[in-house]
């Protein structure tokens, strides 16, 4: 069986995502043979991947272009729209070709929606899986601009040919596609290590895969805590440490912490809940799904919210204080993935159903 899965390479929550599916497919198809299209690294989609696939490094999406990790460039994300539609047939036709010589048996995409028209179109099964769609973030965005409408029609359109569209919890309403299937919570679980900070509280800051760095070098030194966080911050501030220097995935190490910083974003919300580990986080401005994923990290996880000052300040202490003093709760059950796998199955052409 040959899948051809499509990732986003709009931060990292978009292979946190897919990368548990694939490995739950691989399972249940030894044979399988996997091509991944993403313009993620090839080191940071193995880290997540596990199963051997033929990567092909390109995107067929951009999501918005962001200015930060919690800010978008509106105008910049409106020019890339007009222009990528621009000549939306002759992009469908050329994604059709692409994948009628690639000769997949089934098509997943996180969640661009070219490769679904583009499925459609060659006669290839095709279904998206994701917590958000394009579409509906556009229709958000730009939804009353004079030249929208063509372009979310041709959105909504490619959404709708996929033969299922794998809403998974939390989710945004969707209430534009007909084509939703519900699936439970996607997170991977990691493993706990003991970092050796000498009895000191391992703060990990991860906004996300966009850029966005925090002044920690400014802020003041809060008692027993240290600070994790990537070594291109080059950060001078004493209690911080590169959290790269621990040698662990991501996974281990947010199991392995006492808490992270983030923002509102499926991947590290969900696995910070299936792990157990407390959150802070800072809201976005004007991101719809993010009302979603706060609710439901709210019911599975000791987190808080914490308003933008007190990132620039790095006045924490009061914060942590009040997020470790919460109650832990239970572990949310992550059933996402194998009802994934079970939807692929049935999505799959019967020759292709041995395993």
């Amino acid at each position: 069986m040959h899948l051809f899965a499509d990732i986003s390479s709009h931060g990292f929550g978009h292979l946190a995502i897919t990368a548990p599916v694939l490995d739950a497919v691989a399972e249940a198809f030894p044979n399988l043979r996997l091509t991944v299209r993403s313009g993620l690294p090839a080191t940071k989609l193995r880290q997540r991947i596990h199963y051997p696939f033929e990567h092909i490094a390109a995107t067929s999406d951009f999501g918005y272009v962001m200015h930060d990790a919690l800010s978008i460039d509106l105008a910049a994300t409106a020019a890339a729209y007009r222009a990528a539609h621009a000549d939306w047939a002759s992009s469908v036709a050329g994604e059709a070709s692409f994948l009628a010589a690639l000769t997949p048996d089934l098509v997943l995409t996180n969640v661009s929606y070219l490769p679904l028209a583009g499925a459609a179109r060659a006669g290839i099964p095709a279904l998206s899986l994701c917590s958000l769609n394009w579409a509906d973030l556009f229709a958000h965005f730009f939804g009353n601009e004079p030249w929208a409408a063509p372009v979310h029609a041709d959105m909504l359109a490619a959404y709708r040919s996929a033969r299922s569209f794998l809403r998974i919890t939390p989710g945004m309403p969707m209430r534009d596609l007909g084509n939703l299937d519900d699936i439970g919570p996607i997170a991977a679980l990691g493993r706990r290590h003991d970092l050796g900070l000498d009895g000191a509280k391992a703060v990990l800051i991860a906004m996300g895969g966009v850029a966005h760095r925090l002044p920690l070098d400014h802020w003041p030194r809060t008692p027993g805590v240290r600070w994790l966080v990537a070594a291109d911050w080059h950060c001078r501030h004493p209690d911080a440490i590169s959290y790269e220097s621990f040698g662990l995935v991501f996974t281990d190490l947010l199991c392995s912490v006492d808490a992270v910083i983030t923002k509102p974003g499926y991947g590290t919300f969900t696995e910070a809940a299936g792990n157990g580990t407390p959150v802070l986080y800072q809201r976005r401005d004007d991101w719809p799904e993010q009302d979603c994923l706060i609710e439901w990290l709210q019911r599975n996880a000791p987190c808080l919210e914490i308003p933008p000052d007190l990132l620039h300040t790095g006045l924490l202490a009061e914060s942590l204080a009040t997020l470790w003093g919460q109650t832990a709760m239970r572990r949310p059950a992550l059933t996402g993935a194998t009802e994934a796998t079970t939807a692929i199955c049935r999505h799959l052409p019967p020759d292709r159903l041995r395993r």
